[in-house]
Order: C-alpha cells, then structure tokens, then sequence
C-alpha cells in the first residue's frame, strides 16, 4: 500500500515524465534541454514551465563544458501551484558510485514575500527529493516494517548533499507554493544526469540498490 509522503503523488510523475522525456530526447538525437524548448514554445500556456527551465539552465551553465567526469542533467514541472525545473551535475565512478556536486533548483510561484523563506523551503526539497531517490526504501519481513529508525531508514547525509543554488523566477499574479513542488524535480535531474553519464536509464529505486556501472 502506498503511502503519502513530502510532495503526495506528483513525485512518482515527475519521475515517470521527465525521465522518459530524456530517453525520447535521445532517440530523437535532439539535446534534452533543446527537446524541452521545443514542445514548451509550441503554447502561450506553457511560457512559465519554459522560463523556469531557461533559468535553471542558465545558471547550471547549459551548453557550456562541465567540469571533467561531470554530467549535467535537467527536469521541469508543474504542482501545488507552482513552475519549478532543476538542472543537476554529477559523476559516476568506474566502480558506480555517484556523486551528486551541484544541482540549481528554479521556482515561479508567482508572487514571493519572504525569498530567504523560499531558498530554506527548496532546500529542505532536495533533502527529501534526494534521500528518495538515493537511500530511503520501506521493506516488510512477517507482516512488519523491517526499517524502525533513522539507523536501518537511511536519508541522505551531509556527506552526500550537493551545493544547491535557487533560483526564484517571480512572473507575479498568482499564490504557488514553494514547500512542495522542488521535490518533485530534484530526483529526475539527477537521474537525467546519471543517463548522460552512463548511457543507461535508471528504471529502479532507491539508488543504494542500483548498479550504474557494468
């Protein structure tokens, strides 16, 4: 049975679109950043989603060389009233262990009061969107919850946390949240950016159970 989590079900979509969008990028031969700008161009209705991307990709340096072993990787999405998108970069060793070095979150939710309240919220989503997607897990032994606390549930640590960037877009005239909807692109940029350095899509989680490597 599944269960509610930081962000409710438009996690598990994000992950479903904006990694398959990667694959269909790939197939098509287009640059994943270019794919996207493509089919958000084609409607006035999605100029916020675009601007969101545009920035995240600007501030990632898109189209620029990364750094030596480091792959870049991107995702954008729609929820709980706001436009977020999230361009992630990291590495995968011979041996397959990933490192995650930096990810920019971007994040229209219209109007912004408070921006330090906003940067602590996105923050605060790539803990929960990174530790979903790398460690945490739920296994049932007997009819019972194997994982009883912080020491067999395992969250990202600060070992792991990438330097994260916000960036807020504020295009004015409605009220988004910003608690929830960066959760949402964190794990997909990631996954993004592990395609591109591995050639391989990631089709499981968490990713302490997945080896990237042959």
């Amino acid at each position: 049975t599944p269960g509610f989590w930081r962000g409710v079900n438009n996690n598990q979509n994000a992950f479903y679109v904006e990694c398959f969008m990667d694959q269909v990028a790939k197939a098509a031969g287009k640059d994943p950043l270019v794919f996207r700008r493509t089919l958000l161009s084609k409607s006035p209705k999605t100029a916020k989603h675009l601007a969101a991307l545009n920035a995240v990709a600007a501030n990632i340096g898109w189209g620029t060389p990364a750094p030596a072993g480091v792959f870049r990787g991107i995702a954008q999405q729609m929820g709980f009233g706001s436009y977020v998108a999230a361009a992630a970069e990291v590495s995968v060793s011979d041996r397959g262990k990933l490192k995650v070095h930096r990810i920019v979150m971007g994040t229209d939710s219209g109007v912004v009061v408070n921006p330090d309240q906003v940067e602590a919220q996105v923050v605060g989503s790539v803990a929960y969107g990174l530790s979903a997607t790398m460690f945490e897990e739920i296994n049932i032994k007997d009819g019972a919850v194997v994982e009883q606390n912080l020491d067999t549930y395992e969250i990202i640590r600060m070992a792991d946390f990438p330097k994260v960037e916000t960036v807020t877009v504020s295009s004015g005239g409605f009220w988004g949240g910003v608690g929830e909807p960066t959760i949402m692109v964190a794990g997909p940029a990631v996954l993004n950016a592990i395609y591109a350095a591995t050639g391989k899509p990631v089709q499981s989680l968490p990713l302490k159970n997945v080896k990237l490597r042959a």
